[in-house]
């Protein structure tokens, strides 16, 4: 587990993006409370595209272990992407990556109206991760929708996506520290679905 003294950027830059609809608001709640009751200065920024139609939602989350930080990741100073759709994670990794940073992508695609409609064409899978690929230091690709409709709901991909940031110890955070969040906003009845889906996110990033 990364230790707070050794954390490797100060403040440390993550982005979560998605798109409307896939929990993305929540895991950057979740995840900025686990954060802060470490002792963490969290400091989140949000932008919302056409949101209820699909659109780009992106978090920055600023994480500092001694002071409070403007809620504006500067371009290109991510460190680390979490991406809940594959296209959403090159798109963040266009203005905000950088030769050293590091990317989580769920490989499940969303359609926007353009390409359902035919207008537009989506990106083949490969090409997608190969693009990713070469804009990263490392990228990991998991199948986090396909897992969480096997526990019953697609949305709990995003909780199984900051399993996989657990995984990669980039931050010091851990299963207590999830399940202690997730028990204060959600209750007991609840905890047990979201703790097995944060668990296969950590085993399949693992």
């Amino acid at each position: 587990m990364t230790d707070v003294k050794t954390l490797s950027h100060d403040p440390y830059n993550l982005i979560i993006t998605g798109v409307g609809g896939q929990g993305n608001v929540l895991a950057s709640r979740v995840l900025g409370n686990m954060l802060s009751n470490k002792g963490f200065f969290v400091t989140i920024g949000e932008t919302f595209g056409a949101s209820q139609r699909g659109g780009s939602v992106m978090s920055h989350l600023r994480i500092s272990k001694d002071k409070t930080c403007s809620p504006q990741i500067p371009r290109g100073k991510a460190h680390m992407v979490v991406a809940l759709e594959p296209v959403e994670t090159l798109r963040v990794l266009m203005e905000y990556g950088n030769p050293n940073v590091k990317a989580l992508c769920n490989t499940r695609p969303i359609h926007p109206v353009g390409v359902i409609t035919g207008a537009n064409n989506y990106p083949d899978t490969r090409d997608l991760k190969s693009w990713i690929e070469e804009l990263t230091e490392s990228a990991w690709f998991i199948d986090a929708t396909d897992m969480a409709v096997k526990l019953g709901n697609p949305i709990f991909g995003n909780i199984m996506m900051i399993g996989a940031l657990a995984s990669q110890n980039e931050l010091p955070i851990d299963r207590k520290d999830f399940e202690a969040v997730i028990l204060a906003a959600m209750g007991p009845e609840k905890t047990k679905i979201n703790l097995m889906a944060y668990d296969k996110g950590m085993e399949m990033a693992g």
